[in-house]
């Protein structure tokens, strides 16, 4: 049975436009998701920056040519690969209690999230990426921007705006190790008591 399940995995496509590195890290990325967790890939588009620079010479204006090589298509700006996971589930509050039951359960809430995103070519490997959250027009929600270094852009997510578990104990991670950047976290839950 092992036998047939990896000859199915060696004869597997791999989509279009996707490298074989990509396609491995892909695949680490997608073990081990549960049941109660889904792909998240909600973008939210950055703010272009613009610089403009101009060469003035002699004669006015310079006209320059650029020369391209075999490995500019390598290294061109590009967005990062990516497979998010978003963590629902339900709250049992005392609320949800009251009013629901297992077989009319309360509608689910988001948990958590789990970001990993690949940059297998970095032109500095040892430079780790990062990740900054500022606040959103929606006070409910926030924007995620992960920033890497070149030839990568960077690239941005909105998620939830709630207070985050930042205990390894609770599922908290945050690491860059073999070209993968992983970004795990859940919310902290409220106990409320009179």
């Amino acid at each position: 049975m092992n036998d047939l399940l990896e000859k199915r995995r060696q004869h597997r496509k791999v989509p279009t436009g996707v490298t074989k590195l990509e396609a491995e890290m892909l695949a680490m990325a997608r073990k081990g998701m549960g049941g109660d967790e889904s792909t998240f890939s909600v973008e939210q588009p950055l703010e272009a920056q613009l610089s403009i620079c101009v060469f003035w010479g002699n004669a006015g204006i310079s006209a320059f040519t650029f020369q391209t090589h075999l490995w500019s298509d390598k290294y061109r700006p590009r967005k990062p690969t990516y497979l998010n996971r978003v963590q629902t589930g339900f709250d049992w509050n005392k609320y949800n209690q009251t009013h629901y039951d297992m077989d009319n359960p309360p509608p689910k809430i988001v948990q958590g999230y789990k970001f990993n995103i690949f940059y297998p070519d970095l032109l500095d490997p040892s430079e780790t990426p990062s990740f900054t959250v500022t606040p959103c027009d929606d006070p409910d929600f926030a924007v995620i921007k992960f920033k890497a270094g070149p030839p990568y852009e960077d690239i941005a997510f909105k998620c939830v705006n709630r207070e985050w578990e930042v205990s390894h104990k609770h599922g908290y991670k945050c690491q860059f190790q073999n070209g993968v950047f992983q970004l795990w976290f859940v919310f902290k839950r409220y106990r409320y008591r009179r």
